[in-house]
């Protein structure tokens, strides 16, 4: 039997929802019209989805088919996450994509010229200023961890944290020191809505420019442009406090984090600042390419923090 036709929805756009929330232990399925997380003894939990630009999905969860259909429909990302948020497995695609801003990307990735001077203008967003002249990407990304290591070490000074290195094992998470646990859980919250932002606008979380052959590459290459202004502080934050459950305040911290930092009003507007880098011209608008889930640029702003 075919499936039947589902009427159009309108999703929310991305200023007026919820940034990201967890879902763990249990079954997320559509019971009389609401997406719910039903736990082993029966209890349902109702998840707003419609208002939630990411949710993410820890193990011991279940998914449902009418559940993706119906995330899919409203916009939302659904990410398949390890234990604490460590790791990204996989993730749904809320509405789809643009075919014209799908092959500008790969354009500018596959042109030589046009890649470097992307991966310059992600420097200098970054850094706050130019990088080094004549410098190809391998050099500048040599550069560029250099910095990084130095900006870990002057945080965890800032904080008084004991910091060794940036190492943690995935197949051992509870095995990793606390800092190193902040910033993976951080980070995968700041991951979790880059990608629900690159995929919202129409272009593909696999084709980044400094980071390569994985598929959040360029999910890497956007977050990194605010990560030290917003999850890395406040991972060294909480580190310092040596909390039981690290992994749980850094969730709703970052919540707060990325609500303070108007996050969701800056990612689609940067995307498009390091591509025109590029200077390949930028596509013309195309009606019949726009997915059920991509804003345009009046709709985009701050998601609320709500729970």
């Amino acid at each position: 039997m075919p499936e039947p036709i589902l009427p159009p929805l309108k999703p929310i756009p991305i200023k007026d929802r919820v940034s990201v929330a967890y879902a763990g232990k249990g079954n997320i399925d559509v019971l009389d019209g609401a997406f719910v997380v039903v736990d082993k003894n029966g209890v349902r939990t109702h998840i707003p989805v419609g208002s939630l630009v990411c949710l993410m999905l820890e193990p011991g969860t279940r998914v449902s088919h009418a559940a993706v259909t119906l995330a899919s429909r409203v916009g939302c990302l659904l990410v398949w996450i390890g234990d604490g948020g460590v790791r990204l497995y996989a993730s749904g695609q809320p509405g789809g994509a643009r075919a014209d801003r799908l092959l500008y990307q790969a354009k500018l990735a596959l042109d030589d010229e046009a890649r470097l001077r992307v991966v310059r203008k992600m420097y200098e967003m970054r850094f706050k200023e130019k990088p080094p002249e004549k410098r190809s990407i391998e050099q500048l990304r040599g550069i560029e961890a250099v910095r990084v290591r130095k900006m870990y070490e002057l945080f965890a000074r800032q904080y008084g944290v004991k910091w060794f290195s940036r190492n943690y094992d995935y197949n051992e998470w509870e095995s990793g020191d606390i800092p190193n646990r902040c910033l993976s859980s951080a980070t995968a919250c700041l991951y979790g809505i880059t990608e629900a932002a690159i995929l919202a606008a129409g272009y593909a979380p696999a084709v980044g420019f400094i980071h390569t052959g994985k598929p959040q590459s360029f999910v890497y290459d956007i977050a990194d442009l605010f990560k030290f202004e917003t999850v890395v502080p406040m991972a060294f934050r909480i580190a310092a406090k040596k909390p039981n459950e690290p992994e749980r305040e850094v969730r709703v911290a970052c919540r707060d984090a990325f609500r303070q930092s108007r996050l969701l009003k800056r990612i689609i507007p940067a995307i498009e600042e390091v591509l025109s880098a590029g200077g390949l011209p930028f596509p013309k608008r195309h009606d019949e390419a726009v997915g059920p889930a991509i804003p345009n640029k009046e709709g985009l702003g701050d998601a609320g923090h709500r729970g």
